[in-house]
């Protein structure tokens, strides 16, 4: 906890440095470009400040300055104009870039909230798997994994009963359950492994929430979030004469993402997921398998 509340202040700092700096520096460098050509016409006319700055091409020079001056108030809007929005959509599929780019530091800190983590799951285990070879900087990776209890009765996933109503199906939770458990089993085992014969500590663990899989939530070292809607209609069958189920496609999720390096307004939205995680995290129940696995 004194970890997560050291790196928030230092993110605090760091994003105050910044809009800081925003603030001052067209300031700073229009000033400087004003001063530069005020001198610089003055020394033309004003014999005295012409001897004293030894020079002869003063107006060049100050022309020169205002024209710099000019281009600056041009390219700061160019840039605004273009600049990558602070959130903007990507598809579930380019999830593995991002957790290469959180694998950069040396503390990395990976939260999901969502149905069963595969899509996600399947790039952590590459990029996990990679550590024992070249593990880089990183030092300490700590992956949460938030999936529904599907030990409960549920109306997604479920069986599709008549019309747009929906059947809990124990047996289609039953197959959930155990995709997740072996999703938990199989990281948390390379995480012990890694822990147990490099430099690098690992944990990963699955816990459980309760209700339905509404949202899909990545967080990537608290800096980074992407969010995104499930589609609750999106249906599957186990076979071409079985029943059909509602089953959401986490892979075809498109997740919005915000991020502490663009505005004041996606930082603050940052800072609300990471305390939204961290609190639903704290709520939820530890699964059956894990228990099973600690006594």
């Amino acid at each position: 906890m004194a970890e997560r509340g050291n790196g928030q202040a230092e993110a605090g700092v760091g994003q105050q440095l910044r809009r800081y700096q925003e603030r001052l520096e067209p300031v700073v460098t229009r000033v400087l470009l004003l001063g530069i050509f005020a001198t610089g016409l003055t020394a033309q006319f004003v014999k005295p400040v012409g001897d004293a700055l030894e020079g002869k091409a003063y107006l060049g020079g100050a022309l020169l300055s205002l024209v710099g001056y000019v281009l600056y108030d041009q390219m700061k809007e160019l840039t605004a104009s273009v600049k990558v929005p602070t959130r903007n959509l990507v598809a579930s599929s380019e999830l593995g870039s991002f957790v290469s780019d959180a694998f950069e530091a040396r503390k990395v800190d990976i939260s999901f909230l969502g149905y069963t983590g595969e899509t996600l799951y399947h790039t952590l285990y590459h990029r996990l798997e990679s550590l024992f070879d070249n593990p880089g900087s990183t030092r300490r990776v700590t992956v949460r994994m938030l999936v529904p209890d599907f030990g409960q009765p549920m109306i997604v996933p479920a069986r599709v009963g008549e019309g747009t109503s929906t059947v809990d199906d124990p047996d289609f939770r039953k197959r959930m359950e155990r995709r997740c458990h072996e999703y938990d089993g199989i990281l948390s085992e390379l995480a012990d492994r890694l822990t147990a014969t490099t430099r690098v500590t690992v944990h990963c663990e699955y816990r459980l929430y309760p209700g339905i899989p509404r949202d899909k939530i990545c967080i990537f070292n608290r800096e980074q979030v992407l969010h995104g809607l499930y589609d609750l209609s999106a249906r599957t069958r186990l076979s071409h004469t079985g029943p059909e189920y509602i089953d959401p496609k986490g892979y075809r999720t498109d997740l919005n993402v915000w991020s502490r390096e663009g505005t004041a307004a996606a930082g603050e939205a940052v800072a609300q997921w990471n305390k939204h995680f961290d609190d639903l995290w704290a709520l939820a129940t530890v699964p059956q398998w894990r228990q099973r696995t600690t006594v």
